[in-house]
């Protein structure tokens, strides 16, 4: 049986929590359940928390570029959370590339940087008034 992966739904945020050291059969398989959950869910913004990461290597900043691109695929926002002050040593001494990188220090405000990536609700004037 295959391990199921926490995704929370935070009305069209999804939220992710990354724990541990990740190998590369847990990666796929974050990979997968997440696209799969913001293609179902339609959700318009991710949060990527990835304060419980014992390690940062090559790979899991690959990993983390990685799976925000596929989610920006689908449509949807992404930001990660939760970076530790030797997290963001290692990803800069790494030379992963953090243009296209969201973050925030908390889930707090990375949803609000969500919600402000977000282009504003239009109202419909064309829709005939009964």
């Amino acid at each position: 049986m295959s391990q199921v992966i926490p995704i929370l739904r935070l009305g069209d945020t999804l939220a992710i929590s990354l724990q541990g050291d990740l190998d590369d059969s847990t990666v796929t398989l974050i990979e997968e359940q997440l696209t799969r959950e913001v293609a179902r869910t339609g959700a318009t913004g991710t949060l990527i928390d990835v304060s419980g990461l014992t390690v940062v290597d090559s790979f899991a900043a690959l990993m983390l570029t990685r799976m925000v691109a596929m989610i920006g695929l689908l449509g949807a926002d992404a930001c990660v959370v939760g970076i530790q002050p030797g997290v963001a040593v290692s990803m800069v001494e790494l030379h992963v590339p953090l243009g296209h990188l969201n973050t925030a220090l908390t889930a707090e405000k990375g949803l609000a940087l969500l919600h402000q990536l977000r282009p504003p609700a239009t109202l419909n004037h064309d829709r005939p008034t009964s």
